[in-house]
């Protein structure tokens, strides 16, 4: 059973359905709502759609143009994260499946957010992806990120700077930067459960070792 379930995550880590190393790793499912405060995962997406898992994925990685999309709103510990905290969950409403489509350009990623993350932070399932699209709306996306028609070539801290400069009250230790060896993949921003910036405190970790990462261009231009 240990190595089913060690080849199950590993598989999921290889989607990117879960959070990458930057976090120590989750507790037994958890009970919900009971966790510290929420992480936004904005993903690059022409950086995941260069991957094996991009190619496949016709929703996010065909003619619309993404940029960064929504990954996920986790709820979080100060050390470690709660995971799957019903099992098995409430069947998502395909009707509330459909309306995020614009932040999070794939159905299987949402149901995936809704059984792994949203089952933890105690909210329906209304109440958990409306909590989603809040904690997006408090995010400026920095203007040169916006929709880029040539490779960016950017330092992670160029990123940090970027993002903070563009919102009023984040600072850099509210921020992490997940990269692959040569790309930018996801920018993680730290909030408080009524979705103000915070710091990630023990949770920093930083997962992004590269000096230098390349943002693929927007695609379907």
């Amino acid at each position: 059973m240990a190595l089913i379930a060690r080849a199950a995550l590993l598989a999921m880590l290889a989607l990117g359905l879960l959070p990458g190393p930057a976090f120590t790793q989750p507790r037994e499912r958890g009970e919900p709502g009971k966790f510290d405060f929420y992480l936004l995962s904005l993903s690059w997406s022409p950086s995941f759609c260069e991957t094996p898992a991009g190619a496949n994925s016709r929703e996010q990685c065909g003619a619309r143009p993404y940029s960064f999309v929504v990954h996920g709103l986790w709820p979080q510990y100060e050390r470690g994260f709660p995971q799957n905290c019903q099992v098995p969950s409430p069947r998502l409403d395909h009707r509330i499946v459909d309306e995020m489509l614009d932040l999070m350009p794939a159905r299987k990623l949402v149901y995936h957010e809704w059984d792994t993350h949203g089952t933890c932070s105690g909210l329906g399932q209304r109440g958990y992806f409306d909590t989603i699209r809040k904690a997006r709306t408090a995010v400026q996306i920095p203007p040169q990120f916006d929709n880029p028609q040539a490779p960016l070539t950017v330092a992670p801290g160029e990123v940090v700077d970027a993002f903070v400069k563009a919102n009023a009250g984040l600072t850099s230790a509210a921020i992490m930067i997940d990269c692959d060896r040569n790309r930018l993949r996801e920018v993680r921003i730290c909030m408080t459960r009524e979705l103000a910036f915070r710091d990630c405190g023990a949770s920093a970790a930083r997962a992004c070792r590269s000096d230098s990462l390349v943002m693929p261009p927007v695609r379907g231009q």
